[in-house]
């Protein structure tokens, strides 16, 4: 096997599978895998070489991003080739007075990003681990975050790509064009598809000119049932926001004592609402949530150092979530805005029936919650109670009209889970679409099951 790849990508880019190949940010979850070799190819054709090698061969294949997915989709389950896509990082063609450009898989989502701000242009999508994160792997998962209120998530902003489909073959679909109905929406099946229908090697995407202004608000509330009518009052102002993130009691408590601003004892449920536009439109609408929040608000950073540290501080509560107690078991289910209080509330409740201290955070604009439940690091017996935790989270979200994932994706560790939320007949066409791409079952087997 090394042998012949090592013909198709060079001897250097053949190697032993070792950890982080092996694993995901789910190694938090104790996941990790086994494979037999791990190949770097240095671009499209080489990808599509050694997809064609593998299938003919029936050897499974495992793409590789950053490994920053949180559901174990970047895990080889047994043996086969994990497929790196890191080396490839080429900016294909990038276009500021067209606003687009096109990128290979490798790209980090923070390099995207950069250039497109560089240039006076918004790249909007903003998952987390930015900076790791391969802009391949967020079309793969369709990856969201805190502006995907506004802007929407990946995918959104995905009008071409590249990718490899069994039994090897390089196909390109869509482009620099913004608009295009000539066929089945292949792009989008794709999209999301967490490489088991085909490895996206590269991307068409489109920009936005960057506004002018951002404005932040945080405000508290004493409750869940009082932050989730304040986030319905801002909705029915009008207003757009950017971004509306919520952070529940637990959380708080968590990650209160490095925000810039005190909170009292009494304010147990924060809301962070972000608005932007030119500065008097932002100004303008950041005023109006203001009156919605109805005097809640704690702080307001004015300058572009304190927004960035607003943002930072945000990205951080995952971690401060996880220093607690060491460890974490997270999931990111999602529901009606008009049913968050309730998942919000439950969330704690299930922790409560299995033993097990829990909080939750997240994009509230969504509805889309990490509910948490907090483990010590290492203690079997707690991790099987969060596992159980899990799969009644995952039931309450479907009950109250949501879904098992907001935007991880369902990986390995929410495989079976589908079927909660579809019908058999739906399940069926799942499986259909995966038998008519894949009829080997090659492409990252084991993942996205229904």
């Amino acid at each position: 096997m090394k042998s012949d790849l090592a013909r198709i990508v060079g001897a250097e880019h053949v190697l032993d599978p070792v950890a982080p190949y092996l694993d995901d940010a789910s190694v938090a979850s104790g996941v990790r895998g086994r494979a037999d070799a791990v190949v770097r190819p240095g671009d499209a054709e080489q990808v599509a070489a050694v997809v064609a090698w593998c299938y003919e061969h029936g050897v499974t294949i495992v793409p590789r991003g950053g490994g920053t997915g949180y559901a174990g989709g970047a895990v080889p389950l047994d043996g086969g080739v994990v497929l790196a896509l890191e080396r490839l990082r080429a900016i294909r063609s990038f276009d500021p007075l067209l606003w687009r450009m096109e990128v290979e898989a490798g790209v980090t989502t923070a390099t995207v990003a950069r250039l497109a701000r560089e240039n006076g242009l918004l790249y909007p999508p903003d998952p987390g681990a930015a900076e790791s994160s391969h802009i391949g792997g967020n079309a793969a998962t369709n990856a969201g975050g805190p502006h995907a209120f506004k802007y929407g998530v990946t995918g959104a902003w995905i009008t071409g790509l590249e990718a490899v489909v069994a039994p090897g073959e390089l196909v390109a679909l869509g482009g620099p064009v913004r608009k295009d109905v000539a066929g089945y929406d292949l792009r989008s099946l794709l999209v999301g598809s967490e490489g088991t229908l085909g490895i996206i090697t590269a991307l068409w995407l489109r920009l936005i000119p960057a506004p002018e202004a951002a404005v932040p608000v945080a405000a508290a509330f004493a409750g869940a049932r009082e932050g989730a009518a304040a986030i319905e009052a801002v909705l029915a102002s009008g207003v757009v926001p950017s971004a509306i993130e919520y952070l529940d009691a637990g959380t708080v408590d968590a990650a209160a004592a490095t925000f810039p601003a005190p909170l009292g004892d009494d304010r147990r449920f924060l809301l962070l609402v972000e608005t932007d536009g030119t500065a008097s439109e932002a100004a303008a609408a950041a005023a109006e949530v203001r009156e919605a929040l109805s005097g809640a608000v704690v702080h307001a950073p004015a300058t572009p150092a304190d927004v960035r540290a607003f943002w930072e501080w945000r990205s951080a509560v995952s971690h401060a979530v996880t220093a607690k107690r060491g460890g974490k078991l997270s999931e990111d289910v999602a529901v009606p805005v008009d049913r968050l209080a309730e998942a919000i509330e439950e969330t704690v409740a299930i922790g409560e029936r299995h033993g097990l201290e829990a909080c939750s955070w997240g994009h509230a604009g969504d509805g889309n919650l990490h509910s948490t439940f907090l483990l010590a690091p290492g203690d079997e017996d707690e991790r099987r109670r969060a596992d159980a935790a899990a799969d009644d989270l995952f039931a309450m979200a479907v009950r109250l009209g949501g879904t098992v994932s907001g935007e991880h994706g369902l990986g390995m560790l929410k495989n079976g889970q589908l079927r909660r939320q579809w019908s058999p007949a739906a399940v069926a066409l799942h499986r259909s679409v995966k038998v008519a791409l894949d009829p080997k079952n090659l492409l990252n087997p084991g993942k996205k099951l229904p």
